[in-house]
């Protein structure tokens, strides 16, 4: 049974708005999201910690601190990046956290599963974790694309399984149960079976997007970012999760929106979903 959700902020980031925004005109994105001087908008990293009666899970984890300063510029991570003092303010070590769900593994969602020590040596950020990724998503991060290869940094995700700490999580349905209260959604047009996690959680469904729905700027069908790889099967997925969340009130979790954590959202008399209520969790 689930005891309790909460978002996991740890900081901001940089991503070029073209690519977040795709086809859409910088004429219309820049009123959502204004750019600095070099095109680049401000982004968070928004986790989410769900604690049933014996677990406390971490989904997604930022991007780490151990990439190098030139690394960093390019993204200017600013703000409290450290998860691990974010967990502490609320009263969580990293021994605490029981499993780390990995949504996929671009380096803005694991990055924080992974820490480097003082020798230069790689060990799992949390110590008693598991961490649930899915053989399918992890074969396709192991041997990148070329429009992937920058996101893939096996320094994230490698010394995970060096570790035995990985779990698969089985991808032969498009939908499955993982734990009670928790099921799963494998979408593919961000990148290869990327995992939606679905939450119920006090008789309401929430829905954790990450990059499905990286904000709440991408519910309009046309916003989808240039980094997909199949922005065609993404128009089919977005559509499918919002007539279900317009239909039965589901809240969507938004990882990368700067502003706004959480929204339901609502058909109007021409059939077009928009954000009906904003809601902090």
């Amino acid at each position: 049974m689930i005891r309790s959700i909460q978002t996991i902020h740890s900081g901001f980031f940089k991503l070029d708005g073209g690519a977040m925004f795709g086809v859409v005109p910088k004429t219309l994105w820049n009123k959502l999201n204004p750019p600095d001087e070099h095109n680049m908008c401000t982004w968070s990293f928004r986790c989410l910690l769900i604690e049933t009666e014996d677990r406390k899970i971490l989904v997604d984890c930022g991007m780490g601190d151990k990439q190098d300063a030139k690394f960093k510029s390019f993204f200017e991570p600013h703000g409290k990046t450290d998860i691990l003092n974010v967990l502490e303010e609320k009263g969580i070590k990293a021994s605490d956290i029981t499993d780390v769900f990995l949504t996929h593994l671009h380096f803005d969602h694991c990055g924080g599963a992974v820490s480097k020590n003082e020798n230069g040596s790689f060990f799992p950020t949390f110590p008693n974790a598991k961490y649930w990724s899915n053989e399918k998503h992890w074969n396709w991060a192991m041997n990148p694309n070329d429009r992937e290869r920058n996101s893939f940094l096996k320094e994230n995700f490698v010394p995970l399984r060096e570790f035995g700490v990985v779990q698969f999580i089985d991808h032969s349905k498009p939908t499955l149960e993982w734990l009670p209260g928790i099921n799963i959604q494998f979408v593919y047009g961000h990148t290869e079976a990327m995992m939606i996690l679905e939450i119920e959680y006090n008789h309401q469904t929430y829905i954790y997007c990450a990059d499905l729905f990286p904000s709440s700027h991408h519910i309009p069908m046309p916003y989808v970012m240039a980094y997909d790889v199949r922005p065609l099967i993404t128009l089919e997925e977005k559509e499918r999760i919002l007539q279900k969340a317009a239909d039965h009130n589901h809240v969507l979790i938004f990882e990368h929106d700067p502003k706004i954590d959480a929204a339901t959202v609502k058909r109007d008399e021409k059939g077009r979903i928009s954000i009906h209520e904003i809601i902090k969790i």
